[in-house]
């Protein structure tokens, strides 16, 4: 397969979520809902490195991550391909759901209610 259209949105400067960490759940999500189909070679970690305007190392640390996830397989000189979809477990996406509910139910925006899972989530 050819090289795969990436696209990922701007990364938000402002928010609490690392640079990494950002890029990261934008290429899981991708893959877990097809968009970036198994076999999909991805860009060399330079090229998406200065695309993205990050360092080299923070976009090598993303496809270790997705590699650990099972989410990619990094060949040498073939690059790195797309393994498979992502997989969410159940309990997980239930307790998003509640979450969600609860916070329309509080009168909470969208961006307070990640707010809260972020800070959640380093502690």
């Amino acid at each position: 397969m050819e090289l795969a259209p990436v696209d990922l949105d701007p990364l938000d400067t402002d928010s609490g979520t690392p640079p990494y960490e950002q890029v990261r759940v934008q290429l899981a999500t991708r893959i877990g809902d097809g968009r970036l189909p198994a076999g999909s070679r991805l860009p060399t970690v330079r090229a998406l490195a200065g695309d993205l305007g990050l360092a080299v190392n923070t976009v090598a640390r993303v496809y270790k991550e997705l590699e650990a996830d099972g989410l990619v397989a990094t060949e040498g000189r073939r690059g790195t391909r797309v393994t498979g979809r992502a997989t969410t477990p159940t309990e997980a996406r239930e307790a998003a759901a509640a979450l969600a509910l609860e916070a329309r139910r509080a009168g909470l925006t969208l961006a307070e209610a990640t707010r809260l899972l972020e800070q959640g989530w380093t502690r």
